[in-house]
């Protein structure tokens, strides 16, 4: 283990808040048979962890992120996925690739909402924003909770460039799908799109308001009027 990265493990350590702890590993549902089971928490505010990002994320290396990213502290892995997303604002094309690539293969560390939703789509995004996005659908299908929620925040960053065809179709995959964390994510995108450009929204609404999880649909029509949303929520 090179010392830098000893280092900012250290100082990560020198921040625990065992009562913030207790209180985020209920938050993130850490308990038997939930989402986070078994996430262990030093119980660190993100605008704590973002500070040492700033000041380590130049001398960490890839490799050294990588062994960050796989450890089983929270704080550790968000501090590793913030350390990607700086490193790849700043890199050029082969190394944006460089750390896409590294994002998807260890997807499977990326695995509670908060790390999905502040990487995703700084990283794959934008990586994807002038490519081939069919590795988003691949996702979208799979069994694993993260990479599913990674395909549709990944899409964000297309909806601020008003790009919603893809947000649109990965949103009718996931019509069925049964974990509440995907039916948030999806309504959440869905309201960003009609933040935008509401008939598009609402094309999709008309077409599945009466069958869609209700999560998703309430997350959808949160900013929507009062009389707009109580039709909708009428089946």
């Amino acid at each position: 283990m090179r010392m830098t990265l000893f280092q900012l493990q250290s100082d990560l350590s020198k921040l625990k808040n065992p009562r913030q702890a207790a209180i985020l590993q209920r938050f993130f549902k850490t308990g038997k048979g939930e989402y986070g089971q078994g996430d262990i928490f030093y119980g660190i505010k993100v605008p704590e962890v973002r500070k040492l990002v700033r000041q380590y994320y130049k001398d960490i290396s890839l490799e050294d992120d990588i062994k960050l990213l796989h450890s089983k502290i929270h704080e550790e892995r968000l501090c590793a996925v913030l350390i990607l997303v700086a490193k790849f604002e700043k890199a050029d094309e082969k190394e944006k690739g460089e750390i896409y690539t590294i994002y998807l293969k260890n997807a499977k560390y990326v695995n509670n909402w908060d790390l999905v939703d502040l990487s995703a789509p700084n990283i794959v995004g934008n990586y994807l924003l002038v490519k081939d996005r069919k590795i988003l659908y691949k996702l979208a299908k799979s069994k694993n909770l993260w990479e599913k929620r990674i395909s549709i925040l990944s899409t964000y960053t297309f909806i601020r460039e008003s790009q919603f065809e893809d947000t649109i179709k990965i949103s009718e995959i996931f019509l069925k799908d049964d974990h509440d964390l995907i039916h948030k994510a999806v309504g959440w995108m869905l309201r960003e799109v009609g933040k935008r450009d509401q008939a598009v929204e609402e094309k999709f609404l008309k077409k599945y308001y009466k069958t869609m999880p209700r999560t998703m649909l309430r997350y959808a029509i949160e900013k929507f009027p009062e009389n707009k949303r109580k039709f909708y929520l009428k089946k």
